[in-house]
C-alpha cells in the first residue's frame, strides 16, 4: 500500500490552507506524489466521480492507491501512520502529549477565528491585494492567535514541539495572515512566521501560486 501512486486533490489558485496543510506534509516526508487541480468557482469538483470517491465531495483529497481520502487532517494523520518515522519525516511529535497539542493547534485553525479568515484570507496572504483595516471583530481574532502562539511557541525557541512538524505549517500560516498584510505581530512570532514561509516545503508550495507574493 504504502507504495501505491499518490495523488493530493486541490483548488487551482493554490490559496486553500487545507491544501497547504497536506502538500507541506507529503513534501515534508519526502512522497513522490502528484497535484491534480479544481476549478472550485466553476464546480468542478462536483463533476464526474469525484464526489463519490471522495465521500464528502471537498478538497482537498489524497487519493493513495484504491484509497480516496479528503479532510485536511485526517490525511495528516494518515501519512503519519503509513510512512512513519524514522524511515519517513516526523508529522507529529513522537510524546502523546505534545501530540494531542499538535492535534489542538491544527483543529482549532481550522475551526476558529472566522472574523480574521474571512477579513484576511489567504488570497491576501499570497497575492497583493488591498486590505481594509480589521474590523473589531477581526482585531479581537488577531489578538486571539498573538496570545495562543505566544504560549505555544516557547521563548527561544524555533518550533513548536521541537522540531518542525505540520502544525508549525498551519500556525505559520495563519500567522501570515497578519505578517503579510502588515498588521502588528510581535517580533518572535514575526520571525517564526517567516522560518515557517522559509522552509523547502513550503517554498515549493509558494513557488506554484499563480504570481505568488
Amino acid at each position: 500500500m504504502a507504495e501505491e501512486k499518490l495523488i493530493l486533490w486541490g483548488e487551482k489558485n493554490y490559496y486553500s490552507p487545507y491544501v497547504f496543510s497536506c502538500f507541506v506534509a507529503l513534501a515534508e516526508k519526502g512522497l513522490p506524489f502528484e497535484v491534480r487541480t479544481f476549478d472550485l468557482s466553476a464546480g468542478e469538483h462536483r463533476q464526474g466521480d469525484y464526489g463519490a470517491r471522495s465521500i464528502t465531495g471537498r478538497v482537498p483529497s489524497l487519493q493513495h492507491g484504491e484509497l480516496w481520502l479528503a479532510e485536511s487532517s485526517a490525511i495528516d494523520e494518515y501519512l503519519e501512520e503509513v510512512f512513519p518515522p524514522p524511515r519517513y519525516a516526523r508529522l507529529y511529535p513522537a510524546r502523546p502529549a505534545e501530540r494531542a497539542r499538535a492535534r489542538q493547534v491544527q483543529a482549532w485553525v481550522r475551526s476558529d477565528l472566522m472574523p480574521l479568515r474571512e477579513e484576511r484570507p489567504t488570497s491576501s496572504v499570497f497575492m497583493k491585494e488591498p486590505v481594509k483595516p480589521l474590523s473589531a471583530a477581526g482585531r479581537a481574532a488577531a489578538e486571539r492567535v498573538v496570545r495562543a502562539a505566544e504560549a505555544l511557541l516557547p521563548a527561544g525557541a524555533t518550533w513548536l514541539f521541537g522540531d518542525f512538524g505540520v502544525a508549525d505549517a498551519d500556525l505559520g500560516l495563519m500567522l501570515q495572515r497578519l505578517v503579510a498584510n502588515g498588521d502588528p505581530v510581535p517580533d518572535r512570532l514575526r520571525d517564526y512566521a517567516h522560518r515557517v514561509w522559509d522552509r523547502p516545503s513550503v517554498k515549493d508550495w509558494r513557488a506554484r501560486v499563480p504570481k505568488g507574493r
